[in-house]
């Protein structure tokens, strides 16, 4: 098996296979093998064997989240439950999935129907985001293959499991990525977070038992049915199975999507993309996309995976390290993140709707050097108010938070100079 079992099939030009390529690769052989040999249940517990936790930010055990929806499939009887799949990819910074979804659609496929064999969904939903058009049409292509080759549909290779599956096209707010309000996008109206409880797998889409799982997630299903719990253990260098597609931008030489072992340092994955660019020094980085905190040249050598992250003070979150050099300046790139969540506020809570519009005005009249001492305190009041599991009705405010607090506490000098309307260190 090859040290990249997750891309390792991907055409180098990204173009997808065809049915007949893919089941010439062991495509659908997976499935063929948990319809005919595995029961639900046992599927349950081979995934949650696996260690494989979910790809798309939080990190929970997905063998665990399948165990919850499987509970709640069986005590709703008859009627439709689904399976949502997230590849709303919009957190800055990542483009992991775009990669599966273009060059791998029928990996993905696989794994969704895997994964609705094992929880009891009888409809699989692709949600993509539009930007990710090519993805879309992938997949839209993928699925009227394996439905002419009778591997989707009613009593799909007579195991009398039936299922069908569709393509929806997010309009592309951040904010759809939050599974409640991706559920709210795909029944056409605002999407907004829900309250829990009820959880989605009680009460989800139109009602019904729901699961959302990432695309990443789910890729990676085939081949823990395929190779076992301990082959997909065994690709991680700490307790955290598999390997994982870490995206790595900002100021390196060749900004890449790497996958590797779970547990890779930072340190590699830069060295892997040639270093800082033009030979500086790093000054710090984002482990896990904009809204993860910051970390500096002390924790390049910390495991990159969900426990030892947040041990460090930060977060793996979809795994995309932004990287800022010395001529990197703090204020100017918290300031970016703070203009991206203002705007994709969905607006439900006041303290998302008109405190994150206020912090990114303030970040602004700092990096233009137009701030004073009260701005600061103004900050500050705002990252106070939002605490570190956050006031607002969902986790939006928490992680566009999360670098603002991060950056004050580590690049409180850089911060203090623009108070002189200077920047140390130049523009990001």
């Amino acid at each position: 098996m090859t040290a990249t079992p997750l891309t390792g099939r991907a055409r180098p030009d990204r173009s997808p296979h065809s049915f007949a390529e893919w089941q010439r690769l062991g495509g659908y052989d997976a499935l063929r093998r948990a319809l005919k040999e595995l029961s639900p249940d046992d599927l349950v517990a081979l995934v949650e064997a696996s260690g494989l936790r979910g790809r798309g930010g939080a990190g929970f055990l997905t063998g665990t989240k399948w165990k919850l929806m499987r509970k709640a499939a069986v005590a709703a009887g008859e009627g439709p439950r689904y399976l949502c799949v997230n590849g709303d990819e919009m957190e800055p910074g990542s483009f992991k999935d775009r990669l599966l979804l273009e060059a791998l659609p029928h990996q993905l496929i696989e794994g969704a129907m895997i994964a609705a064999y094992a929880i009891g969904a009888t409809e699989v939903i692709l949600l993509v985001r539009d930007a990710y058009r090519a993805g879309a049409a992938a997949l839209n292509r993928a699925i009227v293959e394996i439905e002419s080759a009778g591997l989707l549909g009613s009593n799909i290779l007579g195991s009398g499991f039936s299922l069908t599956m569709r393509v929806h096209g997010s309009a592309g707010r951040y904010i759809v990525g939050e599974e409640t309000a991706l559920i709210s996008a795909i029944e056409g109206d605002r999407p907004v977070p829900r309250a829990r409880p009820p959880y989605p797998a009680q009460s989800g889409l139109w009602g019904r038992p729901t699961i959302v799982n990432n695309v990443e997630t789910l890729s990676c299903v085939p081949l823990i049915v395929q190779h076992g719990a301990d082959w997909f253990r065994g690709l991680s260098r700490t307790e955290e199975g598999g390997t994982k597609l870490y995206g790595v931008s900002g100021r390196v030489n060749r900004p890449m999507l790497i996958e590797a072992p779970m547990g890779t340092t930072a340190r590699e994955l830069i060295e892997r993309c040639g270093g800082i660019r033009d030979g500086r020094r790093l000054r710090a980085f984002q482990p896990g996309g904009g809204a993860t905190a910051f970390l500096e040249e002390a924790e390049l050598d910390v495991p990159m995976d969900f426990g030892h992250l947040k041990k460090a003070g930060s977060a793996l979150g979809t795994g995309a390290v932004i990287v800022l050099d010395e001529t990197s300046c703090p204020v100017a790139s918290i300031a970016r993140h703070a203009r991206f969540y203002a705007r994709e506020s969905c607006g439900l809570c006041t303290p998302c709707r008109d405190g994150l519009p206020w912090v990114s005005k303030l970040l602004d009249q700092l990096e233009a050097g137009q701030g004073n001492a009260a701005t600061l305190e103004l900050l500050h009041m705002h990252v106070d108010l939002a605490g570190p599991s956050g006031r607002s009705f969902c986790d939006l405010m928490t992680g566009a938070m999360t670098p603002v607090r991060s950056g004050l506490e580590r690049f409180a000098d850089v911060f203090a100079a623009h108070l002189a309307g200077r920047c140390p260190v130049g523009r990001a």
